[in-house]
């Protein structure tokens, strides 16, 4: 048996942007939210994770910074251009790797 959590609820009044407050509308019309109240709470949840996450990375390279010391702007561009070397990009159901698809590296179709 699975167990319930129920978390109580306030009321909370709060000025928030018309285009902000037509999509809430919207996600309710499509079924995509139960109610205005519930894809605002959605949307609070899920900002309370991303700042929660946002401290975890912060704590990690403090820590590594600590340990290694400071990252370099050099450091970071050496890892982007890495990163971008081993990128495979997917465009029109093709890989693509540095600018070339697949296909005409191997002449495949």
């Amino acid at each position: 048996m699975y167990a319930l959590s129920v978390t109580a609820k306030s009321r909370l009044s709060v000025t928030v942007d018309a285009d902000l407050i037509a999509a809430a509308h919207a996600a309710v019309a499509a079924g995509m939210a139960e109610s205005m109240s519930a894809w605002v709470n959605d949307a609070l949840r899920l900002k309370l994770d991303h700042d929660r996450r946002l401290r975890g990375i912060d704590d990690f390279i403090a820590a590594y910074e600590a340990e290694h010391g400071e990252i370099t702007e050099e450091e970071m561009d050496a890892a982007v251009r890495s990163m971008r070397e081993r990128a495979i990009v997917v465009r029109g159901g093709k890989i693509v790797r540095n600018g070339v698809a697949d296909s005409e590296r191997t002449g495949a179709e």
